[in-house]
C-alpha cells in the first residue's frame, strides 16, 4: 500500500505467536511497533519491534501496563494503536477502557460482551439464544448441583472453568476431561470449587481435533464486517484439550456463515474469532469458544495472504482498507515440538502411525509459529525457553518427591 500512513505506532500487549506475527506484518508494512508482555512475548525479540517493554518478573502485568500507559504514561507511546494478543491483556484493556481511550486508539468493543466471552458459560448461553448450536452444558456451583444432573450426562464430559486464565495458572491445563466415571465428575467439581474456581459441566463432542474450525472477522459498531477468514485444525496437544499445534489455512463457507450468525446475533464489536467443532452424531457445527483478540493462529492468517492486522490498523486510523479476495488454501502452521508430543499421544492410542504423521507434515508447505530466517531471534528465544523448561522439569519433580518423602 503505497499510500499507507504509518505515522501512528502500534503497541502490542502480551501474546506469543499472535503478537509476533502482528509485529512482523505491521512492521513489514512500515508501522512502528512497540511490544510489552511477559517473558514468552516473542514480539519483543523481533527486529520489527522498535522498543521492548518487558513486564518485570516480580510485577503483575496489568499493574505494569497501567503504570506505563495511564498513571505514568510513556511519551513514546502517545497516541499509539493498542492491539492485544492474550486474555490477560484483553482483560486489562476492557477494565481500563475509558482511561485508555483518552490517550490511545483502541478498537471499538462492548465491554459486557468482552466479559461474557471470557466466561465460558455466558458464551454458550448467548450462543444458544442467537440460534447457534452448542454442546449440552450445565451450570454447577456445588456437588449437589452435579448430583441433580446425573441422569442427563452423556459421557465423555468436561469440567470446564468459566475463567480459563486463573485456572491455567493453577492447574496447568484448560479443563478436566472425564471419560465415563460420574464419581470423577463430582470429584473434579469439588476440587475446583475448593480452589475457588467457578466451573461448568460440558458435553464433550466426540471425534478428532481435525473436526475443529475457526472464523475470523472484525465487526464495526455499525455491523459491517471488515474481512472474512477461516481455518481448520489438524492436531492439538494435549489431544482433545490443548492448544492447536498444526493448523490448516482453508476457506470453509459453513464455518464462516455460523460465525457471522454468532457475531450478528449477539451484536459483537471489534476483533472476533469463534471456534467450532463438528458433531458427527448430528452433523452440526457447535460452538466451542469466542476470542476477542489476536490468536495463536495469526501467523497462518497473515502469511497465507490475509493481512487482517493491517486492515484493523487502517480502520482504526481512518484510512482506506486493504482488501483480499482470496488467500492460500495449501499452507499449514506447524509447531514441531508440540506436534511431536501430539503424535506420541496419538500413536499410543493407535490413532496415528509414524509414516502418516510425516506425510501430514510434508503434504503441503508449512510455516513455523516463531522462527523465520529474516527475523530469527524470536525463534531462538522460543527454543531457548523450551530448553529451560525441559531442564527445570526434572528438578521440580525431584523437589516435589523430596517434599513428599519429608
Amino acid at each position: 500500500m503505497s499510500s499507507l500512513n504509518t505515522s501512528r505506532p502500534v503497541l502490542l500487549l502480551g501474546g506469543g505467536a499472535s503478537t509476533l506475527a502482528a509485529a512482523r506484518s505491521l512492521g513489514g508494512a512500515g508501522v512502528a511497533v512497540y511490544a510489552s508482555g511477559r517473558t514468552g512475548c516473542r514480539a519483543m525479540h523481533s527486529r520489527h519491534c522498535r522498543t521492548a517493554l518487558p513486564v518485570p518478573e516480580d510485577m503483575d502485568a496489568a499493574r505494569y501496563w497501567e503504570t506505563i500507559l495511564i498513571s505514568k504514561p510513556d511519551p513514546d507511546l502517545a497516541g499509539c494503536v493498542i492491539m492485544v494478543g492474550c486474555d490477560e491483556s484483553l482483560e486489562f484493556v476492557e477494565t481500563h477502557e475509558a482511561a485508555l481511550r483518552q490517550l490511545y486508539v483502541v478498537e471499538e468493543f462492548r465491554p459486557e460482551l468482552r466479559r461474557a466471552m471470557l466466561d465460558k458459560l455466558d458464551t454458550l448461553t448467548m450462543a444458544r439464544e442467537a440460534g447457534v448450536p452448542t454442546p449440552n452444558f450445565w451450570a454447577v456451583d456445588t456437588v449437589e448441583d452435579v448430583l441433580e444432573i446425573r441422569d442427563e450426562l452423556r459421557f465423555p464430559v468436561m469440567v470446564k472453568p468459566l475463567n480459563s486464565l486463573t485456572f491455567m495458572e493453577e492447574f496447568g491445563r484448560k479443563l478436566f476431561i472425564v471419560r465415563e466415571d460420574f464419581a470423577e465428575v463430582v470429584e473434579k467439581v469439588r476440587l475446583c470449587r475448593e480452589r475457588e474456581h467457578k466451573v461448568m459441566v460440558v458435553e464433550m463432542i466426540p471425534g478428532p481435533d481435525s473436526l475443529l474450525s475457526s472464523y475470523y472477522t472484525y465487526r464495526t459498531s455499525s455491523g459491517a464486517l471488515l474481512y472474512n477468514y477461516t481455518k481448520s485444525i489438524i492436531r492439538r496437544w494435549p489431544v482433545n484439550r490443548g492448544g492447536a499445534c498444526f493448523h490448516q489455512s482453508e476457506w470453509l463457507p459453513e464455518t464462516a456463515e455460523m460465525g457471522r450468525r454468532m457475531f450478528d446475533g449477539i451484536g459483537w464489536q471489534g476483533i472476533g474469532n469463534v471456534e467450532f467443532k463438528r458433531d458427527l452424531r448430528d452433523g452440526q457445527l457447535k460452538i466451542i469458544e469466542v476470542n476477542g483478540r489476536l490468536t495463536a493462529g495469526h501467523p497462518l492468517v497473515t502469511r497465507g495472504g490475509a493481512p487482517i492486522d493491517l486492515i484493523i490498523y487502517c480502520h482504526l486510523t481512518g484510512q482506506s482498507l486493504p482488501h483480499f479476495d482470496s488467500y492460500s488454501q495449501t499452507l499449514r502452521l506447524w509447531d514441531p515440538m508440540r506436534d511431536f508430543m501430539a503424535f506420541l499421544q496419538l500413536r499410543r492410542a493407535g490413532e496415528l502411525g509414524f509414516r502418516d504423521w510425516v506425510r501430514s507434515i510434508t503434504a503441503q508447505k508449512v510455516i513455523l509459529p516463531f522462527f523465520c530466517f529474516n527475523d530469527p531471534l524470536p525463534g531462538l528465544a522460543e527454543f531457548s525457553g523450551l530448553l529451560r523448561k525441559l531442564v527445570r522439569a526434572p528438578l521440580a519433580m525431584r523437589q516435589r518427591a523430596g517434599q513428599n518423602a519429608d
